[in-house]
This record gives structure tokens, C-alpha cells and sequence, in this order.
């Protein structure tokens, strides 16, 4: 806790933004913490049961970092905070704080500010220098692989050589960090901050190979011949398609390419402008409602679009919510990101239909429906809208559906490891192990499509059953 009294004394304070007319020139970030944190951290109550505890995936211990920040005791804060998240500088940024809406001030106002709180505690660490690697004092002679390196990859690495495992983390793009890397705009999260880190993990003993391509420019044989054990931590790469009348004309593209090829060109990569993907003086249509969209809208803006639409097939949520009848649990809430405040036009219950092009095969259109969800025996059921057809302008639409599963060409197929009934890997929580011995999943490729902060948490805890299947026992934290 904070200040018992401090809720009713001092009102929240969110992050500042520089002006929008400003921050669209250039892909920096562009967020600014409040001033006084300690008087944020004053806002944390007595509350008794931390429900915020349960709305965070990795069980932050937030009362208690929270009351060191009010207090002044900044370098046991970020002790506090790393003992159940190895990066607080990621979910600082972008993650969508669950913990707030389980906080029991969110139940009479605002909640505390608690992903700022986050930030600014990590951020303070690595500014004091507290930020140090944490070297395994004994080495065990063990070679763990872990595949794919997004967060989950990323924490199980960290945590296994920590352990003192030798471990190698491979990447099949040229630079660490998986889809946290390139499916987020560095405007939301710039990517000097995956590579510090990566400096704390390199001098910890965590090997890096990037351009490894397992099931393609590396055998999976070949890894399990070499290594004690394996983890698959990629991401649920294989985007949702959308198959209708039309799909084969130029200027329709997944978002992912669009978000990763842009993210290479601000990070110094050569792009062949045969194949560049550019929003310049084009109307955008994204279709998909979910931070993948929204980050395609902040991207088209900067890169000078006409105009942006986003349509979302589902109904527009209320702006509004009784939060007796929610907390504390996510509410289904209109939120409005800082790309769609940018400038973007927003449409629900639209169906697109089919997509139209000209002689050259370029799209130029979408045609679309809009519908009515109606409940029919306990179940939603879609309706087109007699008469509510229409089309949009479009010169490059994104899909922004989301995704299905991992990607089974190559690795997963030739590793025969069993899936669940979604396509994703099958494992359980208990111990993360795979059909296949000594084979362990987690993160995306385990859950599906999920949150940053999700898979640091599965990384964690695949990296501990890692350890006691290698060991017999773990010290590592659960």
C-alpha cells in the first residue's frame, strides 16, 4: 500500500503525449511519465485483498513496490518488481494494465497508475546503474535450446542461465526480440530497450543466433541431437485471412508485413522498393479493431495517408461500463488508442464482402455490409442488414484479424509434436512438456495469440520446468 488516505487526496495522473501534429513527423516514442511518482505510488489503499495481484498474469507484488516509491525506496522497488518480471521496461510500455481494472480504487474512480509506477521504477533502475547481470555462480553442463525470441523466449533464457544452464536462444529474423520487436511500431516502444536488455543477458551466458531459421536453415534433428532440452517459445504467426471475391488484388496486405517491414526501415535495414509497402497519399482501410490495427493507423498516418478507416465486424463497445457488475475482471469498453487519436475514421458491425480493383488488378474499393448480432437459442448469431450495403474507398487495405496458430510448415510438422484442438502446441501449465521428450512450449506458441506480459509469464515457468526436468528440482521462482 501506499498512503491509506492517499486515494482521496491525489487524483490520477496519466502519461503526457506531445501534440499529435508533432509526434506523426517521426517514429520515436512519444509518452512522458507524470512528475511526481511517489504521489501516484500515494494513491495505492489500505484495501486489504490486492485484487490486482489475480488482474496481473506475472502476479506483480504492486502494494508492495508501491509503498517502497512512495517512501523514497526506489532501488528495493525494482528488486520487488524483478522477483516476478524479468522485463518491467516491456510491460511498462505496452502492456494493456489489467491490474488496473482488478484495482479496488477503479471501483469508486480511478485507479492507480500502476503501469506508470512500473515504468518509472525500471526506468530509474537502469538510469542509477541498479540494472546488473545476475551470473550464475555454478555452471551445470547442461544445453538447453530455446526457439523463438519474443518475451516468453526471452525470459526462459534468461531465467535457464541464470540457473547456470548454457543456453542458446535462436531467431529466424536478423535481430532479437520475435513480433515484440517487429509487430510493434517503435513509437510505442522503441527497440533500444530490447537491446539493453539483451546486453544484461549476453553477460549473463544467453548465446544469440539470429538468422536461424529452425525447420528451414537449421534442422530440428540437428537441435535435438546437440541439446538437453528444448523450448519452442515462437509466436502464433499465421494471420487470419480473409478469402473472398477479389483477395488476389495488389495493395491488400497482412499487417504484420506492413508493421514489420516498416519497423526494418526505421531500425536501418534496406527494403527493395519493388516491394515496399506505402501508405503515402493512399486511402487505408484496415479491417480488424485490436491493437494490431491500431498500430497499422499510427504507422499510415506518419507515413502521409490520404485518409485511414478502420472497420470492425463486431458491435461498438459502450463507452461506459457498471463496473459492480465487472470488476474485477477485463471489461468488454470503448477504448481509443494514441494512433487512433491521430486521426482515423472508426466503423463497427461492418462485414466487408468482396474487394474491388481496376483493370490493373489494384484494389480500389471494398464493398461492404453492415450487420446486426442477434441471440438465437443462447448464441450470437451475425445478420446482414437488409438494404445497408455500401463500399469504402480503399488503395491499400491491412487485414488486421489477428491470428490462428503457430505456423506448422517446417519445424512443428517435422517435430510431430502433438497439437491442441486451436493448432497451437499442447502442453500444459503444470510442467510445459510437449508429446515429445524433453520438448517443452510456451507463450504464443502454447496459448495462442496473447499479451506480452502473458508470455514473459510462461516463459518464467516453462524455464522452471526446464530446470527441474534437467536437475530434478528448481530453485527457480514459480
Amino acid at each position: 500500500m501506499g498512503k491509506p488516505t492517499g486515494f482521496k487526496e491525489f487524483s490520477r495522473e496519466g502519461l503526457g503525449y506531445a501534440p499529435v501534429e508533432d509526434r506523426i513527423q517521426h517514429y520515436n516514442e512519444f509518452a512522458v511519465l507524470p512528475g511526481n511518482m511517489s504521489q501516484q505510488a500515494a494513491r495505492c489503499m489500505d484495501c486489504g485483498i490486492p485484487f490486482c495481484h489475480n488482474g496481473c498474469p506475472v502476479n506483480n507484488i504492486i502494494p508492495d513496490w508501491n509503498d517502497l516509491v512512495y517512501h523514497g525506496h526506489w532501488k528495493q522497488a525494482i528488486d520487488v518488481l524483478h522477483s516476478t518480471n524479468n522485463f518491467p521496461e516491456f510491460t511498462g510500455r505496452i502492456c494493456p494494465a489489467p491490474c488496473e481494472e482488478s484495482c479496488t480504487v477503479n471501483l469508486i474512480g480511478d485507479a492507480v497508475s500502476i503501469k506508470n509506477i512500473e515504468l518509472a521504477i525500471v526506468e530509474k533502475a537502469w538510469k542509477e546503474g541498479w540494472i546488473t547481470p545476475q551470473i550464475a555462480k555454478h555452471k551445470t553442463g547442461k544445453r538447453v535450446a530455446v526457439i523463438g525470441s519474443g518475451p516468453a523466449g526471452m525470459a526462459a533464457s534468461q531465467q535457464l542461465a541464470r540457473a547456470g544452464h548454457d543456453v542458446v536462444l535462436f531467431e529466424k529474423e536478423n535481430r532479437i526480440g520475435g513480433l515484440m520487436r517487429y509487430g510493434i511500431p517503435n513509437f510505442k516502444f522503441d527497440k533500444q530497450v530490447i537491446d539493453r536488455r539483451m546486453a544484461q543477458m549476453r553477460a549473463e551466458g544467453v548465446d544469440f543466433h539470429v538468422n536461424a531459421h529452425i525447420g528451414v536453415d537449421i534442422s530440428i534433428e540437428s537441435i535435438m541431437a546437440e541439446f538437453d532440452a528444448v523450448v519452442l517459445s515462437g509466436g502464433s504467426e499465421a494471420a487470419r485471412d480473409l478469402n473472398i471475391d477479389g483477395r488476389e488484388s495488389s495493395g491488400i496486405y497482412f499487417a504484420m508485413d506492413f508493421l514489420k517491414q516498416q519497423t526494418k526501415l526505421v531500425l536501418g535495414d534496406e527494403i527493395d522498393e519493388n516491394i515496399r509497402i506505402s501508405a503515402k497519399g493512399k486511402h487505408v482501410v484496415v479491417i480488424g479493431g485490436g491493437d494490431t490495427g491500431s498500430d497499422c493507423i499510427g504507422t499510415s498516418n506518419r507515413h502521409g495517408a490520404a485518409s485511414v478507416t478502420q472497420i470492425e465486424i463486431m458491435p461498438k463497445p459502450p463507452e461506459a461500463i457498471n463496473k459492480l457488475l465487472v470488476w474485477p475482471n477485463w471489461p468488454m469498453k470503448l477504448r481509443t488508442s494514441t494512433s487512433q487519436d491521430e486521426g482515423c475514421a472508426r466503423d463497427w458491425n461492418v462485414a466487408t464482402q468482396r474487394f474491388i480493383s481496376n483493370d490493373q488488378g489494384e484494389v480500389t474499393a471494398i464493398a461492404c455490409v453492415r450487420v446486426e448480432w442477434v441471440q438465437e437459442n443462447g448464441q450470437w448469431n451475425m445478420k446482414e442488414v437488409e438494404g445497408s450495403a455500401f463500399e469504402l474507398k480503399a488503395d491499400l487495405v491491412l487485414l488486421a484479424m489477428g491470428f490462428v496458430h503457430p505456423v506448422h510448415e517446417g519445424m512443428i510438422e517435422t517435430l510431430g509434436v502433438n497439437k491442441d484442438n486451436r493448432g497451437n502446441v499442447a502442453a500444459n501449465t503444470s510442467n510445459y512438456q510437449t508429446s515429445i521428450d524433453k520438448v517443452f512450449a510456451a507463450g504464443d506458441m502454447r496459448r495462442g495469440q496473447s499479451l506480452v506480459v502473458w508470455a514473459i509469464r510462461e516463459g518464467r515457468q516453462a524455464a522452471r520446468a526446464v530446470d527441474t526436468y534437467l536437475m530434478g528440482h528448481s530453485d527457480l521462482p514459480a
